[in-house]
């Protein structure tokens, strides 16, 4: 992505409502995986860190990302160690070495997505847990996706058809982001139609509306990992390395 998006991610992320709902529904999903004590955890395309704090809270967290800039705000802000690496074909880890990877809403920049999906179910443990988020719907496309150089929006059928290729067992997966879902889709289809430039949308709304719209977004946890909601801006799926 370009750098000016990274900068501006490390400085909102801690307090955006979709950074901070997102954040709210992974570590939801997380507990309920049982992971083992001192679970080993990666973070795969780990940006300006700001997953990296939640994650350590399950275990030893080590963070992974490509961009030099990125990796530096990270490791300033969390004192995590963030390596370099870049998926698919240059992973700094040997084979098994994680109990738990997430992958948070970057298979969509990666080209060689089936590749990546492949060489991550390496990385996994016997029984250790793949966790991914990725963009729904390509009706959906946008500027947004344009400026931070997406290469696709997914399917929820498309997207465990590809998980599972890559040898790994699905075991949840849904669209989420439902109930902002008319919201977020009529103002992109409007943008679209009037040929308007939508932009990195990084800017935090005022404080009551971030509390509301994050508040609105984090309530599906309660439903996340035992209902499949039928639409939603995003996909988040869960799947297992057999063992």
């Amino acid at each position: 992505m370009n750098p000016d998006i990274y900068t501006r991610m490390a400085e909102i992320e801690g307090d955006h409502w979709w950074f901070r709902a997102r954040r709210e529904i992974v570590a939801s999903l997380i507990k309920g995986l049982h992971l083992p004590p001192r679970a080993r955890v990666l973070d795969a395309g780990s940006g300006t860190g700001g997953n990296l704090s939640m994650l350590g809270g399950f275990g030893e967290v080590v963070g992974m990302e490509l961009d030099e800039g990125a990796r530096a705000l990270a490791a300033r802000k969390t004192g995590a160690p963030v390596l370099a690496g870049r998926l698919p074909d240059q992973l700094p880890f040997p084979e098994g070495s994680f109990d738990l990877i997430t992958l948070l809403d970057v298979l969509e920049h990666v080209e060689e997505d089936q590749q990546t999906l492949v060489k991550l179910a390496g990385l996994l443990q016997p029984d250790g847990h793949l966790l991914l988020t990725v963009p729904a719907f390509p009706f959906l496309w946008s500027d947004h996706d344009v400026v931070h150089r997406h290469y696709r929006r997914y399917r929820l059928r498309a997207l465990v058809n590809r998980v599972e290729a890559a040898g790994l067992r699905v075991t949840y997966a849904s669209y989420y982001n439902t109930f902002l879902f008319p919201l977020i889709a009529a103002i992109r289809l409007m943008e679209k139609a009037a040929g308007m430039k939508g932009g990195h949308d990084l800017a935090v709304p005022s404080p009551w509306l971030n509390r509301l719209l994050g508040w609105i977004f984090a309530s599906e946890r309660r439903w996340l990992g035992r209902v499949v909601f039928p639409f939603g801006v995003s996909i988040v799926l869960l799947a297992r390395r057999p063992s």
